[in-house]
């Protein structure tokens, strides 16, 4: 398998002060020009929160928003926001540029600049909150994260025809990575370069950075119609995790492109082109949902090189790293072109992985079509449909029926007499379900552990995510 074929509520208005600029220190003021915005943001200091009155502002060429030497605190950030939430929209080449700062928000407006939007190196705990990114087709990326600890939480990202990514999590110079990034509750829709590779809606890394932990939390975000690369969200660092996010009617799958130690838990991928795709060491792939994808429900992929590492020459490190250590446990994959395959044109295999107790269920071609058999374990798995078993071993499952039942979500969970329930070979991976729900051991296989109450967790819609996201 080729690669390149896996495919408003409103915030209160302030009251305006007639205080100077200097006086802003801990208040809340309302400016209406860009010149007293800037004012303002140069007097700020903890607590201070800036009102930009409602209203379209061309921001000027060359005279940017800056935030330089503005520091928050924990508990009293620096807050820039719009006077309601959508109701400033900043056009022009830039809006913000950040330098020399830490916990500063940005909230509420529509942006629509023509350059990247940058958290540098020297900027720490930067939030970027329920705004609304629509930016030129010009630009890019519309965001790039290169200091620590910032979060990227309930926006709207959409509408993007060109080369380039929504978000980009990056580092500074040197190989280093951007620690702890969080991003929350982000809508990224309706991305639609149609080139075959540099689209992805969220980029966790870089080639040259792959070997470096980032520790990011991306969670409980939205994907729709993301089709401006096979990779929607495009794991290229080490030591993130990515969960309870929900990809629907999308091109792009999550992959983990470059990297190690990644955790990919409880996401739902819905009616698209491409499932969960893995190259690199020691991952752990457990409780996702992947239902109605044209491609496989997860590609375990073959190596040009057998581990990436320090001081390799850039074209080696830009290889795929052939997967190590990963163990792919507890994943329920219905209805897709396949559900379990692997690659065969690279010349390395997987070595040291594990399969089991997921449930693997279709009826069109062979469920699992693996070329590379000696370095992956099997126990516990699940088939069942028309669909012949393909290739894994007998020895690594069983075909009964796990009588699934379709929610009012779309997804199919276990139902009464299950052949899946206490039937899993393990049972210390995870303390909850793809519902949210609590297992007990011995767990069930499959992404459901049967209950009869709601589920916590669902497939998220637009109304879950986003500026109007609680």
């Amino acid at each position: 398998m080729h690669r390149r074929t896996f495919l408003a509520g409103g915030l209160a208005a302030a009251v305006v002060l007639s205080r100077p600029a200097d006086a802003f220190a801990g208040s809340t003021a309302t400016v209406t020009s860009l010149a007293q915005l800037q004012q303002a943001i140069d007097s700020a200091t903890p607590g201070s929160r800036i009102v930009l009155a409602n209203g379209s502002y061309a921001v000027p060429s060359g005279a940017p928003i800056t935030i330089s030497g503005r520091r928050g605190t924990s508990s009293a950030p620096i807050s820039i926001v719009a006077e309601s939430r959508g109701g400033v929209t900043l056009t022009g080449p830039h809006s913000f540029v950040l330098a020399n700062s830490s916990y500063v928000e940005i909230s509420g407006f529509v942006l629509k600049q023509s350059s990247t939007l940058e958290i540098p190196a020297s900027c720490q705990r930067i939030r970027l909150t329920r705004n609304d990114f629509a930016l030129a087709a010009s630009t890019g990326h519309w965001v790039v994260v290169r200091g620590d600890d910032a979060k990227v939480d309930r926006n709207v990202f959409h509408d993007k025809s060109t080369a380039g990514s929504y978000l980009v999590i990056d580092g500074p110079s040197g190989d280093a990575m951007a620690q702890r990034t969080h991003i929350l509750r982000n809508h990224f829709r309706d991305h639609s370069f149609t080139g075959l590779n540099g689209g992805e809606p969220l980029r966790l890394g870089v080639s040259s950075r792959a070997l470096s932990d980032a520790g990011a939390t991306v969670e409980y975000n939205l994907f729709e119609r993301v089709n401006g690369d096979p990779e929607a969200i495009s794991v290229k660092s080490s030591g993130n995790v990515v969960r309870y996010n929900t990809l629907r009617s999308s091109t792009g799958g999550i992959v983990l492109r470059q990297g190690n130690d990644n955790r990919v838990e409880g996401n739902h991928v819905l009616a698209g082109g491409n499932g969960i795709r893995i190259y690199g060491n020691d991952h752990l792939v457990v409780n996702n949902y992947v239902g109605g994808v044209a491609g496989a429900g997860i590609v375990l992929g073959s190596g040009s090189v057998r581990d990436h590492f320090d001081g390799e020459s850039s074209d080696s490190r830009k290889g795929n790293d052939a997967p190590d250590r990963v163990t792919i446990v507890l994943n329920t994959l219905r209805n897709n072109g396949q559900a379990l395959v692997g690659e065969s044109q690279r010349s390395l295999a997987p070595l040291g992985c594990r399969i089991a107790d997921n449930l693997l269920v279709g009826d069109g071609d062979p469920l699992v079509d693996m070329p590379y058999q000696q370095g992956i374990t099997w126990a516990g798995n699940i088939v069942w449909g028309s669909a012949a078993n393909g290739n894994l071993p007998s020895s690594g499952f069983e075909r009964l029926d796990p009588k699934l039942v379709a929610g009012s979500d779309g997804v199919h969970r276990l139902g009464a007499g299950s052949a899946a329930i206490n039937a899993a070979t393990e049972s210390s991976r995870v303390v909850d379900d793809l519902d949210g729900q609590t297992r007990t051991a011995p767990y069930d296989v499959g992404a459901d552990e049967y209950s009869t109450a709601q589920p916590v967790r669902r497939p998220l819609t637009a109304a879950d995510v986003g500026p109007g996201a609680a």
